[in-house]
């Protein structure tokens, strides 16, 4: 008889199709926070109007600014915002932007409870994998307060308790997990999206195409996660062709949104693949965007696995949620990525062959590797995966 679990986030609510600024003053006042520290990115504050609109519609209650954060998420990012929020005193965190902002605002809260005032205080909270392939999940303390989110992009991370940064002399983006990690709400506003670059806007939307795929072939499959992943496939594929096709669309950005929150729902309850942990270190090693590393691994892993029955039946059933008939998950997963304009294979975004050992390297100790559907035993297997997505 099948068994299984599925753990509910600390998420209060989310919300959308409700303008940003007028959403984020309720979410604040039902809350009970007066004293309100945005966490965001440089373009985003100083060349939209997105952040002083925002800043506006709370009022007074705005106490600082952290809007240095960088792509992957760098650790020293973390203890420079965390350092800049104790030094306000704030009563909440808004997170305004991409994974890189969600992920640094879940690390600070990190650095927050557990007291980090330096880089290397961060070397006992991260999740590690011993040789054996179990996960040892460090029992961190409750952070002081909480984070909202106005997510920019499709990544997906304002919708689980893992955060991801980068260890820079490792090469190794770590994941740090708590039950309160997760943004309190969540307020989807395709409004303020209209900034994001179509680029990164698409190629965020193949990482959450990324997301549900890897929910639906995943060795522990669940049912909660299957039916969300499954309607995850059918928004993303239709909605995304038309975000490049008329980007003002604020109807079909949303459904985009709504795509990547139902893709989410697998994050930590169920056990991913390998696109999404070589992801992890190709984008350490590298500097490419998860975006990126999930258009070029995701059909190279999914061609990796489908020799498996199980994980083949499974394909299937992701072809036919993207509207193919013949079971061909690949070419599904390709098409759609062409048609987006984005690269499939790692030789389009330059990457040089040269770096797939320390790429492997750094693979070989990722929680979602060691869960692969096909078991990855060797660095050998994980340079394969690399060469055949070249």
């Amino acid at each position: 008889m099948d068994s299984g679990w599925y753990q509910y986030i600390a998420q209060d609510r989310v919300v959308w199709g409700v303008p940003a600024g007028e959403a984020v003053r309720a979410e604040v006042e039902r809350l009970g926070a007066e004293r309100v520290f945005i966490i965001t990115g440089r373009t985003l504050n100083r060349k939209t109007a997105v952040i002083a609109g925002i800043s506006e519609a709370l009022g007074g209650s705005v106490v600082g600014v952290f809007d240095d954060c960088r792509e992957h998420t760098p650790r020293q990012t973390v203890i420079e915002a965390a350092a800049a929020i104790r030094r306000a005193g704030p009563d909440l965190i808004l997170s305004v932007g991409g994974g890189t902002v969600i992920d640094t605002a879940k690390v600070v809260l990190v650095a927050l409870a557990e007291n980090v005032v330096d880089v290397a205080g961060l070397d006992r909270c991260h999740i590690t994998v011993e040789a054996s392939g179990e996960r040892r999940i460090p029992d961190l303390r409750a952070p002081p307060i909480r984070q909202i989110a106005v997510p920019t992009t499709l990544s997906g991370a304002e919708f689980s308790c893992l955060g991801g940064a980068v260890d820079e002399r490792r090469h190794v983006k770590d994941g740090y997990h708590g039950a309160a990690l997760c943004p309190a709400t969540v307020i989807m506003d395709p409004a303020v999206t209209l900034p994001t670059p179509e680029r990164l806007w698409l190629s965020t939307g193949i990482r959450a195409l990324d997301h549900a795929v890897e929910s639906i072939c995943s060795r522990s499959p669940a049912p909660l996660v299957d039916a969300c992943a499954l309607h995850a496939l059918s928004l993303l594929s239709e909605a995304l062709p038309r975000n490049r096709r008329a980007p003002e669309d604020l109807d079909a950005r949303l459904r985009a949104q709504q795509g990547a929150w139902l893709a989410s729902q697998g994050i930590l309850r169920v056990d991913y693949g390998a696109s999404h942990g070589i992801g992890h270190s190709l984008g350490a090693v590298t500097g490419l965007s998860h975006g990126y590393t999930s258009c070029v691994l995701l059909p190279a892993v999914l061609r990796w696995n489908r020799g498996q029955g199980e994980n083949r039946a499974r394909q299937k059933r992701v072809a036919a949620s993207m509207g193919r008939t013949d079971g061909d998950a690949v070419s599904a997963v390709e098409t759609l990525i062409k048609d987006l304009g984005l690269p499939v294979r790692l030789r389009e975004l330059e990457v040089d062959p040269g770096c797939f050992e320390s790429v492997a390297e750094g693979a070989m100790g990722n929680i979602w590797v060691n869960t692969n559907p096909r078991p990855i035993r060797t660095r050998e297997d994980i340079v394969a995966i690399l060469n055949a997505a070249y």
